[in-house]
């Protein structure tokens, strides 16, 4: 059993926060989306992360990264703790209750959706079919008196380009209604519209008024051409408008009348709210440089879509029948694909391939926790997986949409042959290692997943020579990976060729249908997961002083591999251990039900980008697997069993 490094019991507080941090947990944030710019919220009221124009974009609000790299509070005077929050249902509307000494406050903050709005010209962003409803632009916060009285105060204060950039604030028109904020050197123009009475304090637009009950007042933000509010009810005729556009598209998905409902909703709205609508790419995180380890250097930008992630997206969003939502992501993964460059680990949403690395000194880093990264270096490694899994992602959807697109044919074969001419050479596996290369097990799977799917694919063509050279490469592979990849007194799959390590990818054996679950080395390769590449129950991805990962210090347990492990459990048929263990990652959910990349099994908090596509992915096939699979068990037995625990 592995044993984290622990803070010292003066640096941690009750709630498992850093005591005395001005910092959030990052749980603690409200996620907010019109699928094309996220933001985040801390429970103070304050807008603490938002970039524009789209998601990768530089940041106006930066305060997540540097306490004055800029922020957006709405707020009552002096309160920081509001008596609750929650999403109004089904949708990505927060709401905010404050609970004064005065009066009660509800606070609604969202991300306009408005009509389709490009009816005179063209879109130049949008690849995707055209579709009713676009991104408004606009940031709304609206708040109403329901009791009482109460100080409300305002403050908007952008500094442009992360933070390195303050503005000046103008007035736009007659009276007090309408800011505008502008940046030296800088083309992009903010304007604030209001129904209260604005003033500027250097980089800084403050309102304040005292709301009784019945009184309302909204504020809204805008970064490009389109009109923010000009009055209340508008503002509230707009925000109706938004909760139909969530209602009416989660309302296409197929939920099971189960409990864990309300995971799964938030987790597929969360994935709808990190897909770049224009192009139809999943932001693998809104964030960048949120740690994996409190004040370690362990950093990266997480705006970007990577490969690998689109087989758990299509396993995901088909299972619970977004497929529209699926069809665009996969004609993404199609776009960046085709021509002639080799295939990358990832792309930018935009379907950009060059994605440097550089880092922002400027910026103190959450908690301390330095360098900040934009861009990401990983994007040019050689990590074996991604023809497995762009094969893998072409092999659903042909499945789901029962024929294989004819422009989708010669991208195949062109990464079946990339798998075949590079799986004996040694690469930085799924986890992006940056220590020396490694014949990582997990790679060559993935390569055995380009050519078996490929020779699927190719016989549903009737090309007969291809199926055949491709599957007999596949055996080669499976035969390689069994001989090479295995511990032979443990009889349990290894991290890579000439080690012992466990490794949690090694999960994705039964998942990918290698070898049948039933196959002795798999559930022994499960087991030792289970038991020693686990901290109370939660997956490490691997032990860092086992790894040669050209890092430094420790990590989180990481949630998408402790739902591997779920569904790796059910694979294997053990329901009753799948079932406690994924009861215990649902009660880890953020208050809002929304997770991060990893979480520190000695307190429970979350570390790393938030909020994490790869783990809500990943939350939604095994929540959905295990579903099915109980209800297949109890189905057999007639009578449900009692509790959960007499599951097999």
């Amino acid at each position: 059993m592995h044993e984290p490094q622990r803070m010292e019991p003066h640096q941690v507080s009750l709630n498992g926060t850093i005591a005395g941090s001005p910092y959030p947990p990052i749980a603690d944030y409200a996620f907010l989306s019109d699928c094309e710019v996220s933001a985040l919220i801390a429970p103070s009221g304050r807008v603490e992360w938002m970039c524009v124009p789209r998601m990768d974009g530089p940041s106006i609000f930066g305060a997540m990264l540097d306490r004055d790299a800029g922020g957006f509070r709405v707020s009552p005077a002096d309160q920081r703790v509001p008596t609750g929050r929650r999403y109004l249902p089904g949708t990505m509307i927060l709401e905010t209750t404050w609970g004064t000494r005065t009066g009660w406050v509800v606070c609604h903050d969202v991300l306009l959706i408005g009509p389709w709005h490009h009816e005179r010209e063209r879109s130049m962003t949008h690849r995707r079919s055209p579709t009713d409803t676009d991104a408004d632009h606009v940031l709304l916060r609206m708040m109403r008196c329901i009791n009482g009285h109460v100080e409300m105060h305002v403050e908007c204060e952008p500094k442009v380009d992360y933070g390195r950039r303050p503005v000046t604030w103008a007035y736009g028109d007659e009276g007090y209604g309408h800011g505008i904020a502008r940046a030296e050197g800088e083309s992009i123009e903010l304007r604030l519209r209001t129904d209260l009475r604005l003033g500027f304090e250097g980089g800084r637009a403050r309102a304040r008024t005292t709301l009784r009950e019945g009184d309302s007042a909204f504020v809204a933000l805008t970064w490009t051409e389109h009109q923010p509010p000009t009055s209340y009810d508008d503002a509230y005729r707009r925000m109706d408008f938004t909760a139909d556009f969530w209602h009416a598209w989660l309302s296409n998905g197929t939920f099971p009348d189960h409990p864990w409902r309300q995971y799964l909703e938030r987790s597929a709205l969360t994935l709808k709210g990190l897909t770049y609508a224009p192009t139809g790419a999943m932001c693998a995180a809104s964030t960048t440089s949120l740690p994996e380890a409190p004040g370690g250097t362990r950093n990266w930008d997480y705006r970007f879509s990577w490969i690998r992630d689109s087989t758990f997206m299509l396993w995901g969003l088909y299972s619970l029948g977004f497929a529209q939502e699926a069809g665009d992501y996969y004609y993404f993964i199609e776009d960046v694909a085709s021509g002639d460059r080799d295939l990358q680990v990832m792309y930018g949403i935009g379907g950009e391939h060059e994605l440097p690395e550089s880092t922002l000194d400027h910026l103190d880093g959450y908690e301390h926790a330095k360098p900040v990264r934009i861009g990401n270096g990983a994007y040019n490694q050689d990590q074996h997986d991604v023809w497995g899994a762009l094969l893998d992602s072409f092999y659903i959807h042909t499945k789901n949409r029962d024929q294989l697109p004819e422009s989708a044919w010669p991208i195949l074969c062109k990464q079946v042959e990339m798998a075949i001419s590079r799986w004996r050479e040694p690469d930085r596996s799924i986890w992006e290692v940056r220590g020396d290369p490694q014949h990582f097990t997990s790679s060559k799977v993935f390569c055995w997943v380009a050519c078996d799917r490929g020779a699927k694919l190719a016989r549903l063509r009737h090309d007969t020579e291809r199926a055949e050279r491709w599957q007999q490469v596949a055996d080669e592979i499976h035969a390689d990976v069994c001989e090479h990849g295995v511990d032979p007194e443990r009889g349990r799959f290894v991290q890579h060729y000439g080690t012992t390590a466990l490794d949690a990818s090694l999960l994705l054996i039964p998942l990918l249908r290698f070898l049948p679950p039933e196959d002795e080395r798999v559930r022994n390769t499960v087991f030792g997961i289970a038991d020693e590449l686990s901290v109370d129950g939660m997956v490490l991805r691997y032990l860092v002083h086992e790894t040669d990962d050209g890092l430094d210090g420790e990590e989180g347990t990481f949630a998408i591999c402790s739902f591997w492990l779920v569904s790796a459990l059910v694979e294997i048929g053990e329901l009753g251990r799948a079932r406690k263990l994924c009861e215990k990652l649902l009660a880890y959910a953020s208050p809002l039900a929304l997770y991060a990349e990893e979480i520190d099994a000695a307190t429970g908090r979350h570390l790393g980008n938030f909020p994490q596509a790869f783990t809500h992915l990943a939350l939604i096939n095994a929540v959905m697997k295990l579903i099915a699979a109980e209800e297949e068990f109890v189905a057999a037995h007639v009578t449900a069993p009692e509790s959960p625990a007499q599951l097999p």
